[in-house]
Parts: structure tokens; sequence; C-alpha cells
């Protein structure tokens, strides 16, 4: 969210802004809502006092009155009466019979168009069925509310002969006009608290700030390998003080720290050194020891071809060991790996070289020619082709009925691919991720940093280097670099 990236001073600041403009808009929201119960209250009231007073109107004429006091007989008595009363409390006077039939109006015929002349039955059952013989209904017509009520006439005896009608106009301007003219009020009320309130708030974030601001500052510029500088403030709040003592304390520490982590870092650093030339080293005695077992194994003095296999065996030897001599000579200069070189060279030639070291017969080897040229460092490219061949032994469970690992080398366009499959016990998707991470491994021995090296290598030259594996199935890497 926005709001998390805004700075303590601006979050302090617009809370406190927030905070009048919001007390502004619900004080005029209960300003609002009162003025309009106030507003019902004051009409209700207002005619329930007509309705009573041309109640007694009603009474006093049908007391005086010489006609009989019946339903039949009202249009007679109140012929002139009942514009009498209208005029003394200036409100037009309806009066029905039982049955809802007009019997007489304070309004003139020809404005009689909204007039009922006949009540509906809602009317007539709510007189008949409520305790008081009350009923009241609200209408609202052209953004303007009326009200009518309906109540009983009753002759002398308490006998209903008629039925009241009190039609009453809602006029609500001179409270609508008030309230415009307090929320105008309020509105500058509010106006003048709010700038006050933004010069108020601008000075106590600043001030709240300022303390936290030297303390963010000395924090930035806290750094490990150097000795920092402790805070120190005159006056503040408690918790500011708090803050700058344990800021303090933790400098204390840090130092101390300092010194035992720099410590344990140079001697973590020649330790991966050691495991990093160890694993170097390993890499070319293990082709050795293979070849010479091989040559132990295969030596015949009678063979026709003994000096061409004696040379091989030899060109292998001395291969692995310029690599160790190239080993050594790094770890003299700190570690570095031994400089890459590109020379053109046969890449099945020298793939089917790195092969002859192992003495698995279920290790395959395929060419789609018998010379693909491109340029890599021929040690470098033996040393990729053993790992990744290894790591297919090592994957094959020892009692796999039927091992098996094809290693085969094409060319597409101007790339030379390598892919090494086997059927071993493959990847699983949980360590997907890491096969290429240094000292991964699932092996009890070793120390994972074999692929890794050999991703290294491969991305020297521009190359890249990707694997299809199904879990208990086998694995395919797939090692591809343009030729040149």
């Amino acid at each position: 969210m926005k709001l998390k990236k805004l700075s303590l001073r601006a979050r302090i600041f617009t809370a406190m802004i927030l905070l009048v403009l919001l007390a502004s808009v619900l004080i005029a929201a209960v300003t609002i809502y009162q003025y309009n119960e106030e507003a019902q209250e004051y009409h209700k009231e207002r005619l329930e006092r007509k309705e009573e007073n041309i109640r007694e109107s009603v009474k006093y004429t049908i007391r005086e009155t010489t006609f009989p006091v019946n339903t039949e007989k009202i249009p007679l008595i109140f012929k002139d009466e009942i514009y009498k009363i209208r005029n003394v409390h200036n409100l037009h006077v309806n009066i029905y019979d039982l049955d809802g039939g007009l019997l007489k109006s304070s309004v003139v015929s020809f404005e009689r168009d909204s007039l009922q002349e006949c009540l509906d039955a809602e009317v007539l059952n709510a007189l008949s069925n409520t305790a008081e013989h009350r009923y009241v209904r609200k209408i609202e017509e052209n953004g303007k509310v009326f009200q009518s009520s309906f109540t009983y006439i009753q002759d002398e005896k308490f006998k209903n002969i008629a039925i009241l009608n009190i039609p009453y106009l809602q006029d609500d301007d001179l409270y609508e006009r008030e309230l415009k003219e307090f929320l105008g009020r309020l509105g500058l009320a509010y106006l003048a608290m709010i700038l006050a309130a933004i010069v108020l708030a601008y000075f106590v974030s600043k001030y709240i700030t300022r303390s936290l601001k030297t303390i963010s500052q000395k924090m930035d510029e806290t750094r490990l390998e150097k000795r920092n500088k402790k805070i120190e403030i005159d006056s503040s709040s408690e918790e500011i003080v708090t803050l700058v003592n344990s800021y303090n304390s933790m400098i204390d520490e840090l130092e101390e720290s300092a010194v035992k982590l720099a410590t344990s870092e140079r001697e973590q650093a020649w330790r991966e050194m050691a495991k990093q030339v160890a694993h170097e080293i390993k890499n070319p005695l293990t082709p050795m020891r293979l070849s010479v077992q091989s040559f132990q194994r295969k030596f015949d003095p009678s063979d026709d071809n003994i000096h061409q296999k004696v040379d091989e065996y030899s060109s292998t030897l001395i291969q692995q060991i310029d690599t160790m001599s190239s080993i050594a000579s790094a770890f003299s200069n700190f570690a570095k790996m031994p400089a890459q070189k590109s020379e053109i060279l046969n890449v099945v030639h020298i793939v089917k070289l790195a092969l002859d070291i192992f003495n698995e017969h279920y290790i395959t080897f395929q060419a789609t020619s018998e010379e693909i040229i491109a340029k890599f460092d021929r040690t470098q490219l033996i040393r990729v082709v053993t790992n990744l061949v290894k790591n297919g032994i090592q994957a094959i469970p020892e009692d796999h009925p039927n091992p098996k690992i094809d290693v085969k080398v094409f060319s597409e366009d101007n790339s030379v691919f390598i892919t090494v499959e086997d059927n071993g016990s493959g990847i699983s998707e949980e360590n997907t991720p890491k096969v290429f991470e240094p000292k991964f491994t699932t092996k009890t021995s070793g120390m994972g940093l074999g692929l890794a090296m050999v991703k290294n290598i491969v991305e020297t030259y521009n190359g890249s280097i990707n694997f299809t594996s199904t879990f208990g199935e086998g694995t395919m890497f797939t090692v591809s670099f343009p030729k040149e």
C-alpha cells in the first residue's frame, strides 16, 4: 500500500488533518440529521395542534346549528362555516360521509383537481380499526411533502356522523435556510481549524521525527567494517532515549562481533579454499586412476596397436597432470581456477578420450559425424564430460538390472550439443531448482561442486546446460555451446 511507504512525519501530518476533516463531516452529518428530526417533530405537533383547534371549531358549529345533526345535513350545517374555519386556521377542511364520499370542502370547485372525491378503503379501514380512530397519510409530490389527517366528527351523543380531513403542506423552507446558514458558519469554523491543524501538525510532526531522523541517519552510516559513532541527544522523550540507548549498546556489541566475524571469515575462506582445491585435484585423479587400471587390465605386449594405446593413455595422464599443475599454480595466486583458453578441436574425439577412462560396460557413445570442430578448452571439455558421466554412474542404483548411460554428440546450425542420459533414480521436484547450486548434493559423499563447476565452464564459453528428469526413471543433461 502507498500509506506504508509514507514517512512517519507524513503519517502524523496526514492523520491530524484527516482527524479534523472526519470530525467536520461527522458533525455536519449529525447536524443535518438533528435538523430533519426536529422538522419532522415540528410538523407532526403543528398538525396535531391545528387538528385539535379545527375539531373544536367543528364541535362549536354542531352545537350552535339549528339543523338536525346527522350525515345528510352536514353540507347545510357547514355551508358557510367551513370557509370561516379555513380562514381562521389558515388550513383547508374537507368533510366526507362515513362511506368516504365528499360532502363539503373549503376548496373552491375550480381548485379541486387533486382533491379526492371519495376516500379509498385503506383510509376507512385505518379509521375504524385503530384505537384512536385517527389516521395520518403522508404523500410526496413534486419534491413537497403533504400530510392529511382523518378523524371522525361526532354528534352530542358521540355518534360518528362524518369524517374530518385536514390537508397539511410541510413547508421546510425556513428549516432549510437555517440549516444552510448553520452549515456555512460551521464550514468556515472548520476551515479555520484545518488551517490551524496544518500548522500544528507541521510543527508537531517535525518535533516528533527530528530525533528519529537523527537516529535514522546514524543507522544509515553504520558499517560493520569501520568504527561507528554513538548517538548523543540532549533532550527528548523517554521512548527516544530508550531507543538511543539500545542503539549505542548495539554499536558496542557490533564492534565486538566485527572482530569475531573478521577472524571467522578468514578461517572460513581458507576452509572453502581447501575444499575447492581438494575437489579440483580429485577430479583429475579419478580419471588418472581409472586410466592406469584400464591400462593394466588391457595391456597386451603382443598387440599390434600397443604403441598407439600407450600413447593415448600417456596423453590422458599428461592432460590430467597438467590440470593438477594448473590448479597448484592457481592456488598460489589465491584460488584462481586454471585460465580458460580456446583452441580448435574435434569435439567427437575429445569426448571419446574422456569416455575411455571409464570401465563401465553400459556406457554407449554416438555421434552424428566423425568430426565436429569447435573452439573450446580441451582440458575443460574433458572435465565437463567426465563430471556428467560420473554423476550418471552415481545416480544408477547398484542393484539396477539394466543400467544404461548414453552419450551423444551432434551439431545444429552453429552450435554443438552433448547429451548424457542415464536411467538412474532421477531428480525430485523439490531438488530440481538446486541442481546447479554449489555445495548441493544428494550423495553421502562429495561436496556438490561438480555440476556447479560444469555450469561455470560451459557459460564461460557462452554456452548453456539444462536437464530433463523423471523421478525414478532417469535424467538427461544437455550441454550446448557455439562452434566459434
